[in-house]
């Protein structure tokens, strides 16, 4: 069984789950999971995890998220994107797509009256959301609601009230404005809905928006240069190579103090039970200082890494938080 991180390039038309299902099928084991979903138009990055990994699931919650992003303004839909029901606004023409105007940038008025943002109203629209801000999910979405997630209620006709959630927008870049086609480049913080922020920048021009194309270029430390097809992984499974391309499972973990657990203790280790202090082989007083004020430390026997441990301060010793035994 592999176990660790592998870098999957997400082809559009695949959900999550589909991604998960077909490279069951490619490394032929079951432990698999992923962090970071994707909706079926997008693609890009999505980070798998195998074997021993799945434990990370609830652990990864800080990563940053970097996209490429195609909005479209002058409609809306049930999804906020392109594959849903959309209806056209008056800043666009019967057929949703054109205009019958000459320039791009005059605050000229379109079909039905309406008038059209100019480049700099468009471009002062998307800017102002950077920074943090309170974003409501999309009804598609598989965030639970009284134990029902969104998309369920959706399916059924069903909108309910969803909590706003903060998000940061780290850096917005625009890189074409060819209307009613906006192309941008958004830094977010894990969590943030792009379909969500497209509607809202649609809102605040008041003639609305969706999202109608997504590429996540990078997803914390993994980059979409790095990322591989699933034609590229079933081949690197027949040559053997495989195993080349799958980062460790504590590769997310850099950040965490380490420690050795000694000989003595080894066995409380592999047993998953409580460790003292003097179990752990810390490589500098300061790793140790940061491990006993609260975080969490990296355990290791004999260079393997194994768990997860965290300080009881009342207590005074280390308990296990996640094992991670082959």
């Amino acid at each position: 069984m592999y176990n660790g991180i592998l870098n999957l390039y997400k082809e559009q038309g695949f959900t999550s789950f589909d991604a998960v299902a077909k490279l069951r099928g490619i490394l032929h084991q079951k432990k698999i999971g992923h962090t970071g979903t994707l909706d079926p138009l997008a693609e890009g990055v999505l980070v798998m995890l195998l074997g021993s990994a799945t434990k990370l699931s609830d652990i990864l919650t800080s990563d940053h998220k970097e996209y490429e992003a195609e909005m479209k303004l002058g409609c809306t839909s049930d999804t906020d994107d392109i594959t849903g029901e959309i209806v056209y606004t008056k800043g666009l023409s019967g057929d949703g797509e054109g205009i019958n105007t000459e320039t791009v940038d005059t605050g000229r008025v379109g079909d039905g009256g309406c008038v059209i943002p100019t480049n700099e109203e468009i471009k002062a629209a998307v800017m102002s959301f950077v920074g943090s801000y309170d974003q409501i999910p999309p009804m598609y979405a598989a965030i639970k609601v009284d134990g029902k997630k969104l998309y369920e209620y959706a399916r059924e006709g069903k909108t309910v009230e969803r909590t706003p959630r903060r998000v940061d927008i780290h850096e917005i870049r625009i890189t074409e404005i060819n209307y009613p086609y906006v192309r941008f480049y958004v830094k977010c913080s894990k969590g943030t809905y792009i379909r969500s922020l497209c509607r809202d920048i649609g809102e605040k021009l008041e003639i609305g928006a969706l999202m109608s194309g997504l590429t996540r270029k990078e997803a914390g430390n993994f980059r979409i240069e790095d990322s591989l097809k699933f034609s590229e992984i079933e081949e690197l499974v027949i040559s053997g190579r495989i195993e080349e391309y799958i980062k460790p499972v504590d590769f997310f973990m850099q950040d965490l103090p380490q420690a050795a657990v000694t000989p003595e203790h080894e066995k409380y280790l592999l047993n998953g039970n409580k460790l003292s202090p003097e179990g752990l082989d810390f490589p500098d007083d300061a790793s140790k200082d940061t491990a006993m004020s609260g975080k969490m430390v990296r355990v290791y026997l004999k260079d393997e890494f194994r768990a997860l441990y965290t300080y009881d301060k009342q207590e005074g010793i280390f308990r296990p938080y996640k094992m991670f035994m082959s």
